[in-house]
């Protein structure tokens, strides 16, 4: 449950950031903003991401997120700095059964092009701790990421819940 507030959190927060933005950056000032480019270089960002966790590289998974950025892991303390993000993904590619699928349903890029998200769903296969068995799992998460100055993105928060795929 916690977990779902922290994404509806997430998710206002970012409504707010552009909500702002729109109200202090006058439209005949504000440079258009090229909102399929920025969802094409998310969707890419994605596909690097999932191969990423397929190598089970932990260098790469950690170069997703900002050095400020949170990662909320079902049943997993908040990871809300490089050393927690670190160690969780270690823990979490260790598992000689993880797979892990994903895919956004919708994308939203603030006006300002500072800031973004993905919402989507996943399919997680892993190692049940109680059966030492392999397990399935599907959720939905969310991905709020902001421009770096090299013009790449990443996370800033990244949340994700187990349960039925949210409606697309």
């Amino acid at each position: 449950m916690r977990a779902i507030h922290l994404t509806l959190a997430a998710g206002l927060a970012l409504a707010a950031c552009d909500a702002a933005n729109r109200a202090e950056a006058p439209a005949d000032n504000a440079a258009a903003v090229d909102t399929a480019a920025v969802e094409q270089a998310l969707k890419d960002n994605e596909t690097a991401w999932q191969a990423d966790y397929a190598a089970k590289d932990v260098d790469k998974l950690a170069g997703h997120y900002a050095d400020d950025a949170a990662l909320a892991n079902p049943g997993a303390s908040l990871a809300a700095d490089t050393a927690a993000r670190r160690a969780a993904i270690e823990g979490f590619v260790a598992d000689p059964n993880l797979k892990v699928e994903f895919a956004s349903d919708r994308i939203g890029v603030a006006q300002s092009g500072e800031l973004a998200y993905t919402r989507g769903h996943y399919t997680m296969t892993s190692t049940d701790a109680a059966t030492k068995q392999p397990k399935t799992e599907t959720g939905s998460y969310l991905t709020v990421y902001r421009k770096q100055a090299d013009g790449s993105w990443k996370a800033v928060e990244d949340f994700i819940t187990p349960g039925a795929a949210a409606a697309q």
